[in-house]
Order: structure tokens, then sequence, then C-alpha cells
């Protein structure tokens, strides 16, 4: 039986030439991948990804422009079964951060990394789409949030 993509939303903040990734724990596993997370009942892809940036590294971010729409099949594994994800991936305005605040479960801590060190740590990267959507957002993709027709 294929099972329905799950939606998520994930922002790629830059800063200085660093890009702003989590540091998570994931089937015992420490990996790298953007602010991101799943859509919640009620709540808009734009929401939803101001939300999880600030949940997962206590920054504030509005999202301006969508870099792209990705869908990744993860590979089954003995721990668990393949999933589909349908990634909305946003850029936007980085505000301000809130020291001291408590992290979501799973999450180590927030860092800033270049493109270098972005690339160079691949392999610990949560899903191919951690760089790609990088990648995409260097080679200038951006489309307008009201390409996003939300009928909630």
């Amino acid at each position: 039986m294929i099972e329905r993509p799950r939606i998520t939303v994930a922002a790629v903040i830059e800063r200085g030439g660093q890009f702003l990734l989590v540091e998570e724990e994931d089937e015992g596993r420490l990996l790298f991948n953007q602010p991101a997370g799943h859509l919640e009942l009620g709540e808009s892809l734009v929401q939803a990804c101001a939300r999880e940036v600030l949940e997962e590294s206590a920054w504030h971010f509005r999202p301006r422009d969508l870099v792209g729409i990705y869908r990744w099949a993860k590979p089954a594994a003995a721990s668990s079964p393949g999933v589909t994800y349908l990634r909305f991936a946003f850029c936007g305005d980085l505000g301000a951060h809130e020291a001291g605040r408590a992290l979501d479960a799973g999450i180590l801590r927030a860092v800033w990394l270049d493109v270098a060190q972005i690339r160079a740590s691949a392999e610990r990267h949560r899903s191919p789409l951690v760089l790609r959507c990088i990648e995409d957002y260097l080679a200038g993709r951006r489309y307008p949030l009201d390409a996003l027709i939300e009928h909630v």
C-alpha cells in the first residue's frame, strides 16, 4: 500500500553567507536539517513555517517567497517503513532571537553554517532536500506567496 505524502514546510534562512540549520536526533543519528516540520490542522503553509522556525531554532521568521515544492520518498529502513514527504520550502526575513527558549524535543541546537560546511556534511543531512533547497535558493529560485491558494 502506498501512503499519502506527508506535508511539511522548511525555511531556507541566510545571514551573512551562512544558513540556519538545526541539529536533531533521528533514529539514533545526529542529523542536520533546515528548521522544518509538519503542517498542522487549521494553519496555512506560511504560518506553519514561521511556527516551526521558532519552535526548532528560537528565531522569529517571516516567509516572504516560496523557494520550491519538493517530493521525496524516504526509503524504508529496518526500523521504519518508507515515507513520502511533500515539502514547501520558504525564504524570508529573520526576526528576533529568543535566547533561552526551549527547542522542540529532539532538536539539540540551531547552527549557522556556510555552504562549504553544508556540502561537506551531506552524509549527516536528514534528507537530500537540505542541500537541494539551499542550492535552489542560491540559484535565485523564488516564487511569490500568492502562488499558494489555500481555501481553509
